[in-house]
């Protein structure tokens, strides 16, 4: 007979609130909002999670986010059902955060701080732990204002003239600059590292296939099927964080990279889209994009806007070859699937699948193969010795497969995208 362990932590009693902004007009609907805010809850591991509700709001308080009478009527309901967390689907100022903990008594987390810590708790690789490590310093850089009494103190001068000293608050702020620089520094040779793999890679120039798309669309569990990985893929927000790389062998013998990418979601901390942006620079330098869509979502429409938004800001050129795969098409009824198939019918940029069944992933490769075929030419070009920039920007590129030096210049052997060609014309 197994007894059950006594000693084992048991999880922290949390509760979810998502604040409807009436002001806001840009404001999601409420009730998939905190549907996704639960999920997002229910990804970090040691929470019960207690429910959760939405709060409608005229106007954001400045002291307290809520009006007096909403926060003691929460307060009541916190103290019945002892909860120990209160989880806050949007953003929190430090004198907000601050204010709410002493008037409930909990701890309180905004949905920055919750997207952070289950990053923090998926990271595996070294580049995924210093990217999380440098997005939480500058996240808790912004609540060093007069967030807690401590930082207020100040310390006692130096030398013979003594002065005012440094308070806290600034010890603290300069503590955390120099932890950032640290990580930074790290990064910075991780990246020169991935950029040599990729330039290794280029020498055989292999197309790359990329997987974007809203966290848990299904983006690793395609990534399976067509890798015959066994990359983490759970019904869950952020089931996998890191960047993953495999090679395909399409049906025409054509070799692919294929890269699954940490999901994207609607307001992703800033922190974390610059902590990321080397991870995701897999994506920038991609021959094709997947844009893996959960089809079968209520907000599907709207997630398909956060992902193109964040895919610009991070600099993904428009003339980029995009396909949509609109998955989980088993999860529709029979009504909703045959218009959804009508629909994709009329469009060959989108196709349907379901990465669980199988369904469309034959149709899928052949459309990707279509997309590759022939994706990239070998040219020689003849470059004079003044064209140095030029030059430069196709080994930046990585592309390059051979170069002779000339009377004139150099000789020099490429193989290159179509879009390259055209980029390289207008320099």
């Amino acid at each position: 007979m197994i007894l059950a362990d006594d000693t084992a932590t048991p999880d922290t009693r949390a509760y979810v609130i998502h604040p409807e902004i009436l002001t806001n007009r840009d404001r999601r609907a409420a009730g998939p909002a905190l549907d996704e805010a639960l999920a997002l809850a229910a990804a970090l591991p040691g929470l019960d999670i207690l429910g959760g509700e939405i709060v409608r709001l005229p106007k954001p308080q400045p002291g307290g986010l809520f009006g007096t009478g909403k926060i003691d009527e929460l307060h009541e309901k916190l103290e019945d059902m002892e909860a120990e967390l209160v989880l806050i689907d949007g953003p929190v100022t430090p004198v907000q955060q601050r204010n709410l903990e002493k008037a409930w008594g909990v701890k309180l987390l905004d949905r920055t701080g919750l997207i952070l810590e289950i990053f923090s708790d998926r990271a595996r690789t070294r580049e995924g732990v210093l990217q999380v490590e440098m997005a939480a310093l500058s996240y808790q850089r912004t609540r060093l204002v007069r967030a807690w009494t401590h930082l207020e103190r100040q310390r006692g001068g130096l030398g013979f003239v003594g002065g005012p000293g440094e308070t806290q608050i600034e010890a603290d702020r300069r503590a955390i600059d120099e932890q950032i620089v640290r990580i930074r520094k790290q990064l910075d040779k991780v990246v020169k590292t991935r950029e040599l793999h990729r330039a290794s890679r280029a020498k055989v120039p292999f197309p790359v296939v990329a997987l974007v798309g809203y966290t848990n669309a299904g983006k690793s569990t395609l990534f399976n099927r067509l890798t015959g990985a066994e990359v983490m893929a759970k019904d869950m927000l952020f089931a996998t964080l890191d960047p993953t790389m495999r090679g395909v062998t399409l049906p025409t013998g054509m070799k692919v990279i294929l890269s699954d990418t940490v999901g994207f979601i609607s307001d992703l901390p800033t922190q974390l889209v610059a902590a990321f942006r080397a991870t995701l620079e897999e994506v920038l330098e991609a021959d094709l994009i997947l844009h893996v869509r959960d089809i079968a979502h209520a907000d599907t429409d709207e997630q398909a806007a956060d992902v193109a938004a964040i895919l610009a800001d991070l600099g993904v050129a428009e003339d980029t070859p995009q396909l949509e795969i609109w998955n989980k098409v088993d999860l529709l009824d029979a009504t909703a699937r045959e218009a959804l198939t009508n629909r994709a019918a009329r469009d060959p940029d989108i196709l349907t699948l379901s990465a669980i069944t199988g369904e469309g992933i034959d149709a899928a490769i052949a459309a990707v193969t279509e997309r590759l075929d022939d994706a990239r030419e070998t040219a020689v070009l003849g470059l004079a010795f003044e064209d140095g920039r030029r030059r430069a920007w196709l080994h930046e590129q990585s592309i390059v497969t051979d170069e002779e030096q000339t009377d004139e210049g150099f000789r020099v052997t490429v193989n290159w995208t179509a879009r390259q060609a055209d980029r390289f014309a207008k320099l």
